[in-house]
Formats: C-alpha cells, sequence, structure tokens
C-alpha cells in the first residue's frame, strides 16, 4: 500500500509582494504588546490607550502639548556647543555633534520657550532624549539658565521637563559645571518668589537627577519612570545585593518622599496650571 503526502503550497516570499502595510502606520506597545494606531498614538500624547504605558515624547511635541495654541517664544535657539576639549572616542565629538543636529533638526538636547500654559505665562524647558540621550553640556546650561534668567525678567514661573542620561562626558568637566551653574540661577528664581516646577520623565539619570530633576518647588513625575542618579545594574553590582521590585521607578520615590505626585501625561497641564495657580501664579 502506497503512502501520499498532500503537497504544500508555497508561501508567497518574493521581495516584489512586500507587505503593503506602510512603515510607521503602526506601534507596539511594549508593555501589553497591543498594537496601536500611530495617528492615535498621537492624538493620546502617545500613551497607550490600554494600558497607560508612556512612550518617549520630544522635546517639540513636549511643548505642544503644554503651550496654549502650541505656540511659544523659543529663547536662545541658535546656541551650539563649539567641542571644547576636541574630543575624540569612538569618532569625533564634532561629527557626532553634526549627524545628531542633522537627524532631530534641534541645536541640542533642550529647547527653552516662553509662552502661556492656561492662560499663565511661563518658561518651559524640554529635554530631547534622541540628541545624545538627553545629555547635559554647556549649550544645555546655558540655554536653561537663559530661560531662568528670561523668567525672572518676565515674573514668570519655570517649568522643566527632565527627560536625560546625565552630563555629556565629551564636554568633561565643563558639562559638570552645569549642576552648579543651574542650580545657582534656580536659587536666584527662589529669591525672586517664583515658582519652579520639575517634571521628571523616563530615563532622568545621573547629573540631571543630582540638581535640577530634584529642585522643584514641586516634583512631579509621570508614571513608571526610570529616576536615579547610577542605574539599578551598576548599583546591585556595586552592593552585591537584589534590588527590590520597581527600584527608581517613580513609584518608589513617591513612597519614600522624593516625588509629590505621579500624573498621568493627558493630565499633565491642567496639574501644572493648578499647581501654579495654587503657588500665587
Amino acid at each position: 500500500m502506497a503512502w501520499f503526502k498532500k503537497a504544500r503550497k508555497p508561501l508567497m516570499t518574493s521581495p516584489d509582494k512586500a507587505s503593503r502595510v506602510p512603515e510607521g502606520l503602526w506601534e507596539k506597545c511594549p508593555e501589553c504588546d497591543t498594537l496601536i494606531y500611530a495617528k492615535d498614538l498621537v492624538k493620546n500624547l502617545h500613551v497607550c490607550h490600554k494600558c497607560g504605558h508612556h512612550f518617549r515624547l520630544g522635546a517639540i511635541d513636549r511643548l505642544k502639548s503644554l503651550f496654549d495654541d502650541e505656540r511659544w517664544e523659543e529663547i536662545a535657539p541658535g546656541l551650539r556647543s563649539n567641542d571644547p576639549l576636541r574630543f575624540t572616542d569612538t569618532r569625533p565629538y564634532k561629527d557626532r555633534l553634526a549627524k545628531t543636529i542633522a537627524d532631530t533638526g534641534l541645536s541640542d538636547a533642550v529647547v527653552v520657550g516662553l509662552g502661556r500654559l492656561d492662560g499663565i505665562e511661563a518658561v518651559i524647558a524640554s529635554m530631547e532624549y534622541s540628541f545624545i540621550g538627553g545629555s547635559m553640556g554647556v549649550v544645555v546650561g546655558e540655554k536653561i539658565v537663559q530661560g531662568i534668567e528670561r523668567a525672572i525678567e518676565s515674573c514668570a514661573p519655570v517649568i522643566i521637563v527632565c527627560c536625560s542620561g546625565g552630563a555629556r562626558m565629551m564636554e568633561g568637566a565643563l558639562s559638570l559645571m552645569q549642576m552648579a551653574k543651574i542650580s545657582s540661577a534656580l536659587a536666584r528664581l527662589d529669591r525672586a518668589r517664583l515658582p519652579y516646577i520639575a517634571v521628571l520623565t523616563d530615563p532622568t539619570t545621573g547629573g540631571v537627577t543630582a540638581s535640577y530633576a530634584m529642585l522643584g518647588d514641586v516634583n512631579v513625575a509621570e508614571p513608571k519612570a526610570l529616576i536615579g542618579f547610577a542605574g539599578p545594574r551598576v548599583i546591585e553590582q556595586t552592593i552585591r545585593q537584589k534590588l527590590p521590585d520597581g527600584f527608581q521607578r517613580s513609584e518608589f520615590l513617591l513612597e519614600r518622599g522624593m516625588l509629590d505626585l505621579i500624573v498621568d501625561r493627558r493630565e499633565l497641564k491642567a496639574t501644572l496650571s493648578r499647581a501654579l495657580r495654587f503657588m500665587g501664579k
């Protein structure tokens, strides 16, 4: 008796018959694996409608979500690093800067603007993680300080949206000096009795956490944001102990008194407005 196998129909794998779904039309949530239509994700401020996962938000999109009518006056827009140390690692810092500027369309890792948030004149600085990891260099420090000085002149509050891997190693000690420089400017803002609100997003680490990210009159964070100085892996290797679940996430810090609020991004503008009015603005 003969045995016969039914031939399977070959799969269509021709490169000429590739998927007709345009690239970037859908986004997959890393938390719950839900496929989200890209336009719906933008309308929802890059927050998953199913599980509430907060995708990273660019500096310009952040300012659009906070300023009324998506309008603001940019402060110190033309500042660029001049590579003070002539630094080279895998490639020259000068070349890295040029490529990142071309890719992002930004001059550095922060955009600072003066505009109105729910009718309240305010200076908002928003950091851009895609610009060399949102690292804090000389230009970031100078732009934020100029924004604070403009706020003092205008009697306006300051909001800094932090999203950074820390100080920029390509600028060495000059980048570390920005911690003291910005902190001093915030002290002048405090003496002028003007509010400062720090908004911590994922991730906020290194020298940014060790300076202005934790100096707010009110410290606000987005859900499940990584916030700390050194990363969890580095700490575990140093102390040789297993860290608790959720260590360095915003919920963990809120329980231990390092944060005042955790706010869903879709409620952030309204929350900031209420806080500023409560503080007299």
